[in-house]
């Protein structure tokens, strides 16, 4: 009886060591397939053909394992839509920028303070590869209106003609401009500027206004 007992211990032993070896296009058994094959929903895409990616026949739930809607929201969505009334708050708490785009909300705007406080240098230093990536193009690593889209330039041979009226943030029409106003060009745009409020964090666009005001110092 003992012999069989460790028989048996062996051959099972011997099965599970050899569900350990993998390599190359083997990989191995698995065990519980649906801690590898677990489908994770996708807020934003919604997969509803409940045979999608049914040859891999690692899940048990006679599913596809692409499979991932909902069926228990709207229209089988797994982001379930916010109740009526509710407003976003980002990380910080702060509630979405409600100026208008108009001289009123413009104006009103000059009166912001800006929520970033800098102490160590840190935010200046984000605030610098942003402009340098948002802003620089257009008005010159320094602020003047010199970027070289407002130069122009040859491309491949062919001159690109330049763009004249690109704000030269450190000349005295903007000198006195304060970071909410700023803050507010980058969210709607003004004159040739377009609007940036879709591409650019409200934390990063006064980020960016706090470095446009040390450009204006220097």
């Amino acid at each position: 009886m003992r012999s069989i007992t460790n028989l048996l211990i062996g051959v099972s032993a011997a099965v599970a060591l050899a569900g350990c070896k993998a390599g190359g296009d083997y990989q191995g058994l698995e065990y519980a397939p649906n801690m590898y094959h677990s489908v994770a929903y996708e807020p934003l895409i919604q997969i509803t053909d409940e045979n999608a990616g049914w040859y891999f026949e690692a899940l048990d739930n006679r599913k596809g394992e692409f499979f991932n809607s909902n069926p228990y929201n709207p229209y089988k969505m797994n982001l379930r839509q916010p109740p009526k009334n509710v407003v976003r708050r980002d990380a910080h708490g702060w509630l979405p920028y409600r100026g208008t785009n108009d001289e009123q909300g413009l104006a009103a705007a000059d009166k912001l303070i800006n929520p970033i406080k800098d102490t160590t240098g840190i935010v200046l230093e984000q605030g610098k590869v942003l402009y340098e990536t948002y802003c620089k193009h257009c008005h010159g690593a320094k602020g003047g209106g010199d970027g070289k889209v407002a130069q122009g330039a040859k491309i491949n041979g062919e001159e690109h003609s330049s763009y004249p009226g690109v704000a030269n943030l450190r000349g005295d029409a903007y000198k006195n401009i304060t970071e909410g106003h700023i803050f507010h060009v980058i969210t709607y745009g003004k004159g040739l500027m377009g609007a940036h409020g879709s591409q650019v964090s409200e934390e990063d666009r006064w980020k960016i206004a706090k470095y446009v005001k040390e450009l204006q110092k220097n």
